[in-house]
Formats: C-alpha cells, structure tokens, sequence
C-alpha cells in the first residue's frame, strides 16, 4: 500500500521545469518543428525498439525525400531500408511503411485519420503510436503510454497496472484531462533521464518527495 498520496498536479508542475535543459523525445521535437500527423506516425513506428538518436538520423533522412504518402510508396521498399537503417527491424519497417502509405492513399485520400480507431485499424500500429498521432500530431485529447510512462506511473503509486495498455485504461480514469497531452512527453523524458528502469537516479530526483518508489529495490 502506497504511503505517500499521490499529488498530480504538484508533479507535473515540478516536471514541466525539470525537464526544461533536458531533450525532448524525438517524435515530439519533430511534431515540434512541423505540425504533421504523417510525419508523427512514420517517426513513431520507426522509433519502436530504436534509440532516440537512431530514430533521429533515419527520420531526418526519409522525410529529406518522402513528406506523404504519395511521396513514399513512389521509393523502392530497399531504398527505404537503407534510409531508415540501423532503427531496429528496418527491413519489416520498409515494407510496413509502403504498405501503410497505400491502406493511407486507398482508404483515406492520403490524409492520416484523425480518430483513434480509425488509427488502430492501421498494420503496425499499435496504441501507442495511435495516441501519439492523436496528441502530437493533431493536438486532441489521448494518453501515449509506452513503457517509460507505464513504469514511472507505478513507481509513483499513481496507478497499479500490470502492462502500458491497462495504464491507459486507470490513467483516462485518474489523470485530469489538462494534463493528457503532456503527461507522456513529462514522463518518456524523465525516463530517459532520471526514473530510469534499473537503479534510478532517486537522488537526483525533484519529483522524490512525491514518490512512492513502488518497485524501486535499488537505486542511484
């Protein structure tokens, strides 16, 4: 049992200075740079089992040549490969791309669907990236959970779920609505950094006095 209530709106408040000299994830900077729910999605996808930094260089790359859909199933699948390689899988990720682009042109005139089941319907994507497409990419409501949220959201005591998906499903029940868009930009980056996954930086932490550290066996 948590001894220590969980206070929000105090740990997004310390998290949104926290993090302020800190990078921000790279779906995120790119969403930054240019609002464009395409260019979200493809960066989400081949950021999935990437570094942030292989994610980076590969996105840079393929968007220097393919901006739409129509833009990329116009490239060879192993010309795609070799502008994404090292991310993790490129290869499949070539051919998942191509074939996304084309279910994009066919099924809904080249634009990214802005609707979270309309996105799950896509191959390769999963809630994750869906969610990051409806935030990042469109700017409306959605929780992104991957496993940096996932976990620091259990460490804190906040929710008390066995994997991302089930975290989603407490979080739209506890995390107040102002906060949805930001909370997994706050947390991956924090993850990143600090919260990590073995032997945290609790030390280091300024969100420490407001954490439970469920879980938490050793740390730095």
């Amino acid at each position: 049992m948590c001894s220590i209530e969980v206070q929000i709106d105090k740990i997004v408040e310390i998290l949104h200075e926290a993090v302020t000299a800190m990078r921000v994830p790279i779906v995120t900077e790119i969403s930054q740079h240019r609002r464009s729910p395409f260019e979200v999605l493809i960066a989400t996808i081949l950021s999935l089992r990437t570094k942030d930094e292989v994610t980076r260089s590969a996105s840079k790359r393929l968007f220097k040549e393919a901006k739409t859909p129509y833009d990329l199933i116009k490239l060879k699948e192993s010309h795609i490969a070799e502008l994404i390689f090292p991310v993790g899988f490129y290869k499949t990720k070539a051919k998942t791309l191509i074939s996304l682009c084309k279910v994009i042109i066919e099924d809904y005139q080249g634009e990214v669907p802005n609707d979270l089941d309309e996105l799950l319907k896509l191959k390769g994507v999963g809630r994750k990236t869906a969610n990051l497409v409806m935030t990042l990419g469109y700017g409306k409501l959605g929780i992104c959970v991957d496993t940096h949220v996932h976990r620091i959201s259990n460490r804190l005591g906040y929710v008390k779920t066995q994997n991302p998906d089930q975290t989603e499903i407490a979080l739209r029940g506890e995390l107040p609505t102002k906060y949805w868009i930001d909370y997994n930009d706050l947390l991956v980056t924090w993850g990143q950094n600090i919260c990590k996954p073995i032997s945290p930086l609790c030390s280091k932490c300024a969100i420490s006095d407001y954490c439970n550290r469920v879980g938490v066996t050793k740390s730095r």
